[in-house]
């Protein structure tokens, strides 16, 4: 369950996160709380649900890499064991079910072609997966969203 102090520790991670040795026990001065609490809370939320992962936000096409978005046919039977296998690679920052044809959605950044390649044909290759298609990213539009937490 989330707590109002869990609500305001998500408001500062959002967009205030302290960029400090101790970032978590800097938060917690602000909310009254010791690095412990903190860190515990984020634990919890994560283990909850609530977090998927805490991280920054590089220009990846500035660092080298190539964005895709990938939409995959996938049979409903096999739609877990696809999912879980497709976030076991680190380039993959979201993964999503949908309805449709294409029923299972994920982006990808890889660092070179042969990457992106490779990662394709794994994801290709798994049980219950029947068609991939590959979106590469012509042009790279950000949309930067908050959640206040009241």
């Amino acid at each position: 369950m989330v707590t109002p102090f869990d609500k305001e520790l998500l408001n500062i991670l959002q967009t205030g996160l302290p960029i400090s040795h101790r970032p978590f026990a800097d938060m917690g001065k602000v909310l009254g709380a010791d690095e412990e609490f903190v860190l515990s809370r984020l634990k919890s939320l994560k283990e909850e649900g609530y977090l998927r992962r805490i991280g920054p936000f590089f220009d990846s096409e500035k660092l080298g890499y190539r964005g895709s978005l990938i939409a995959v046919k996938v049979k409903p039977d096999f739609m877990e064991g696809v999912a879980t296998f497709i976030n076991g690679f680190a380039g993959v920052t979201h993964n999503y079910e949908r309805e449709g044809k294409y029923n299972l959605w994920f982006t990808l950044l890889a660092a070179d072609l042969a990457e992106k390649n490779a990662v394709l044909a794994a994801v290709s290759a798994q049980p219950g997966v029947e068609e991939l298609l590959n979106l590469e990213s012509r042009k790279k539009y950000k949309i930067n969203v908050q959640f206040k937490l009241k």
